[in-house]
């Protein structure tokens, strides 16, 4: 029966966290740390980030020439 009841726990505690992540109101913290724990996804946010700053570069850069 406490074999059962450990299974039991353990299938619930990643909604537990997310539960708790609501109550306290830290969503998007519990969201970062979900994004950064995946390694594809963090992969995703780094091209994101040199593409966002390539842009910025480029902007300034074609007001700077023009």
């Amino acid at each position: 029966m406490d074999d059962h009841k450990d299974q039991k726990e353990k299938e619930w505690e990643g909604l537990r966290e997310i539960d708790r992540s609501i109550s306290e109101n830290r969503r998007m913290e519990y969201r970062w740390k979900k994004a950064l724990a995946d390694p594809w996804e963090r992969r995703g946010l780094w091209l994101l980030g040199l593409i966002l700053g390539a842009f910025v570069v480029f902007v300034i850069l074609q007001d700077m020439i023009l």
